[in-house]
């Protein structure tokens, strides 16, 4: 696997970070549960972000950087799916990209609204429908999720086939969400270690105490980690690196966001700080798919077969 970005990646990134700046802040004291923009959303698709799979000099491994970087935003964006699943099913499929598991109708989908394209991939093929307004429970105000999410109350007679192999879709769906999962995981570190490097006790920062650097020291190992396990998930194409990843990103998401928390102390139990952003989205993630128990049963199947 080459770890070095080459030329083409690093100016895809560059020009992300360029797009994305005037959101890379939330906004203080107002973050809310969940936040979203229309605006970067557009500015994503205009400038052709979200289809860089498709372009043979980039592949899939631009595509999870590219994910990747997005999920450090404090602000939610429907790229996982759309950089990295939609271009396996059918390329033209309308946005928001909602994916679910056949026989899993009930957790909450995110960026799930009328009009979205739900995909559903299972033992009957992958199938999609456009949701509409009378399929779709809204969550209540006090779920929190921090991605605009809704639950699919029903299904379609009719759905559009597509002929592609469901393990294949599971496979980028996987890689997708441990890409996504990587970058919360990086900006809720990022946050925490900028607020204990300025947060004093006792006439010093909170991040020389030794006790607290080695935590930090763990939580930034099992986040690389993460990094790694994607990007190597979506170089090899590999179904056991593909559930390995995912299944290391819910893990480490289990590991460390507690403690994140603990770290800002009463800052951390409040929403005027955007940590929330971060670690309720991971929070969400630990449970797609399956969960981690899942991963680890798609792991083995992977290597050893049923």
């Amino acid at each position: 696997m080459q770890l070095a970005l080459n030329e083409d990646q690093t100016q895809v990134l560059d020009f992300v970070e360029v797009l994305a700046r005037p959101f890379a802040s939330a906004p203080l004291h107002d973050a809310g549960l969940s936040l979203e923009s229309a605006e970067l959303d557009a500015a994503l698709v205009e400038n052709g972000f979200l289809d860089v799979m498709a372009v043979e000099e980039l592949g899939p491994v631009t595509a999870a950087l590219v994910v990747e970087k997005l999920a450090r935003l404090p602000f939610a964006v429907e790229a996982a799916a759309s950089a990295m699943v939609r271009p396996l099913v059918d390329p033209e499929l309308p946005r928001p990209l909602c994916l679910v598991e056949e026989g899993r109708t009930a957790p909450p989908l995110r960026f799930l609204r009328p009009g979205a394209t739900v995909v559903m991939v299972g033992a009957s093929g992958v199938r999609s429908f456009t949701a509409g307004s009378d399929m779709i429970a809204p969550a209540q105000d006090d779920t929190l999720y921090a991605y605009p999410v809704a639950f699919l109350t029903g299904l379609p007679e009719e759905m559009v086939r597509h002929d592609v192999d469901p393990g294949e879709v599971l496979r980028a769906w996987r890689v997708a969400v441990a890409a996504e999962a990587a970058g919360l995981l990086g900006a809720a570190l990022a946050s925490v270690v900028t607020y204990v490097s300025e947060r004093k006790q006792f006439g010093r920062p909170l991040a020389t105490f030794q006790a607290m650097r080695h935590r930090l020291a763990e939580a930034q190992v099992v986040t690389n980690t993460a990094y790694w396990l994607a990007m190597r998930a979506a170089a090899s194409g590999n179904h056991a690196d593909a559930a390995m990843a995912l299944l290391h990103a819910q893990e480490a998401a289990k590991r460390v966001c507690y403690d994140y928390h603990q770290f800002l102390g009463g800052m951390g139990m409040t929403l005027e700080h955007p940590l929330h952003l971060w670690t309720y989205r991971l929070k969400l993630l630990t449970s797609e798919l399956g969960g981690r128990g899942a991963q680890g049963l798609a792991v083995a199947e992977a290597l050893w077969g049923a």
